[in-house]
């Protein structure tokens, strides 16, 4: 059997191809200047950063043929789908729905709300538009899984503590074997995702593995020989 190594230790990869990348959110409100996270009064360049590392690991999958599944957290242009308690907390400068450099802020189909051009989806690959942090909530995100039999999901994205820990440990209720790419998600900030990479591997990999993108690669090789 094929593996990746991570940490806490190895991460037994299927005989079969039912192993999927899930990336979680590269989209413009929180990458660019102008966006929801810029008007947080966050660094973006910090999430910038990775958007090499993370387009290595998508045309990995797209090598070989591999699901593919990216996120977008997006609300209805009414809002029917966005809570009070998360419309108006924090003292952002521009909140949910406010309009905004790149459109409506976090509104599904404005510019702001696009996954960046680097990492832009190719006819095939599905886009889950998710109103909460998590990827399972309230979308169709664990029945297009298990259309594809999918049971190992490998996971990249921002940020870190957010979106993407909230989804892995959603997965990880769910039965799935989760791994989260180190240098392929990012947080506004350094403490918080290198404390969510050591929770999740954690007790024997208590909600999952962590691994580089380098190691994911060399084991989807493995993979596929």
């Amino acid at each position: 059997m094929a593996a990746i190594a991570a940490q806490p230790y190895d991460y037994p990869l299927p005989t079969t191809p039912t192993v999927a990348l899930i990336l979680i959110d590269m989209q413009r409100d929180f990458l660019e200047p102008g966006g929801f996270g810029d008007a947080l009064g966050n660094d973006v360049a910090r999430l910038q950063a990775i958007v090499p590392t993370v387009k290595r690991l998508l045309e990995a999958f797209r090598q070989q043929s591999l699901p593919i599944f990216q996120t977008t957290e997006s609300h209805r242009p009414d809002l029917a789908d966005c809570p009070p308690s998360k419309l108006l907390r924090g003292n952002a400068s521009l909140k949910i729905g406010d309009p905004g450099p790149m459109g409506r802020i976090l509104i599904e189909g404005e510019p702001g709300n696009a996954i960046i051009a680097e990492l832009a989806p190719l006819p095939g690959e599905t886009v889950i538009t998710k109103p909460g942090k998590g990827a399972f909530y309230n979308t169709n995100l664990e029945f297009l899984l298990k259309t594809h039999d999918i049971t190992h999901l490998i996971l990249g994205g921002v940020t870190t503590e957010v979106c993407v820990q909230t989804t892995m440990r959603e997965a990880n209720d769910r039965g799935y074997e989760c791994l989260l790419v180190e240098d392929a998600t990012e947080s506004y900030f350094p403490d918080f995702k290198q404390a969510t990479l050591e929770m999740v591997r954690a007790q024997g990999g208590i909600v999952g593995w962590t691994a580089t993108t380098d190691q994911v690669i060399a084991g989807l090789q493995a993979m596929a020989v």
